[in-house]
Formats: structure tokens, sequence, C-alpha cells
């Protein structure tokens, strides 16, 4: 792989592991919605995808014409195929740094103040009076955890205020620091480290790759 193609493929990934990495050491549980967990995502792998799929099936004659905007135009499709497919999912929340034990003890004391008529079997509550069904995915390899809504009809206002309640909760919980923040923070200074040592030492070949690339 060129020096160039290094750098623009491991680079939003580094970042996000960092993040991912410092979000995970917290000493406090981080909630977010499954949107923005997925959107993050994507433009984590955005540079695989620009140095990969898309640069072997990229048409010569796009390039031709728009010339650099090509990759521009190219990258936000992608994000925008990306946030189509996000916001097209079924309401969710992803609670981070938290087991679905802990979870489930917070939730179980949240849905009995926002509807007494809530019914839960298993992992999975209702809640008519808010028009919500949902249920809890264990991830339980990175100590991390969803709520994710079951059935089609789903009062969205309610998601919202459940994920401010839910929220709320959490700031009440102290946890222990997950063990995978520091292998996620010593890829991620692993990869920064690579693309360093590339841009350092090749900057004039990385210069020249990137911009024949373009």
């Amino acid at each position: 792989m060129a020096s160039a193609h290094i750098c623009i493929a491991f680079g939003p990934l580094a970042v996000y592991l960092l993040l991912m990495g410092l979000i995970n050491a917290l000493r406090r549980p981080f909630i977010t919605t499954g949107a923005r967990d997925w959107f993050s995502l994507s433009i984590a792998l955005s540079g695989l995808v620009m140095v990969g799929p898309v640069n072997l099936f990229v048409p010569n004659s796009a390039l031709t014409v728009f010339g650099p905007w090509a990759w521009v135009l190219l990258l936000a499709l992608y994000m925008l195929v990306s946030l189509l497919i996000g916001i097209s999912c079924r309401p969710r929340l992803v609670i981070y740094n938290l087991s679905s034990e802990q979870l489930k003890s917070v939730l179980a004391r949240l849905v009995a103040q926002l509807d007494p008529d809530a019914r839960w079997a298993g992992d999975s509550v209702e809640l008519p009076n808010l028009g919500m069904q949902l249920s809890i995915d264990k991830r339980n390899a990175m100590r991390s955890c969803q709520i994710i809504a079951v059935g089609i009809e789903q009062n969205q206002a309610n998601w919202s205020k459940l994920k401010r309640e839910l929220a709320t909760e959490l700031n009440k919980v102290e946890v222990t620091t997950n063990p995978f923040a520091i292998s996620m923070i010593a890829i991620a200074l692993l990869l920064g480290t690579l693309i360093a040592l590339q841009i350092i030492e090749n900057h004039s070949l990385v210069y020249n790759q990137l911009r024949d690339w373009l």
C-alpha cells in the first residue's frame, strides 16, 4: 500500500479508536443514539472505503470531468448514504462502558417512573402509555449494550425523552475503567505513529502520491 494510502486509510480510524478508548476509560457510562453511533463508525471507515472499493470502481470519466472534485463528491455521497442508513433504522440507544445487568437495573427504575403500566418480559419491556416497546441487546464483549426498539410503531418524541432521562440517571452511576480502553488507545497511538512516520520520512513521496491519486 502506498504511503499516501496508508495515511488516508488509517487516519480517521486512528482518531475513532482514540475517542472510543477515552470514552471507555471514563468512570461514567456514555450514551448516544444509534444513528450517531453508526455515522461515527462510517466516518472511521471512510478512509478505508475511499482507498479501497471507491478507488477501485471510480469511473475514469468522472475524474476527467471533475478532477479532484470527483473525490469530494464521492466522499459526500458515501456520507449521505451512511446518514440515510442511520436515520432509517429503528430507534436505538447505545451505552458504552456499562454491562447489560447494570443497564437493566437503571432502566427498570426509570421505566417505573415514566410508565407505571410498563410490562417486562425478560430483557424486553413495553410502555403502553408512551407508545414504546424496547429490548436490551447485550454486547458484553466490549462492556457495552444497546436499547433497541421492538416493533414498527414507536413514539419518536418519547424516545428522545427516554434518552434524556436515561442520560441523567447514568450520570449517577460510577463504574470501573473498561480494560478494553487501553487496547483501543494503544492501537490508535500505533496507527498514529505509523502515519506520522510516513509523513515525516516520506513527505515528498506522500505529497506526490496524493497529487497523482487526486
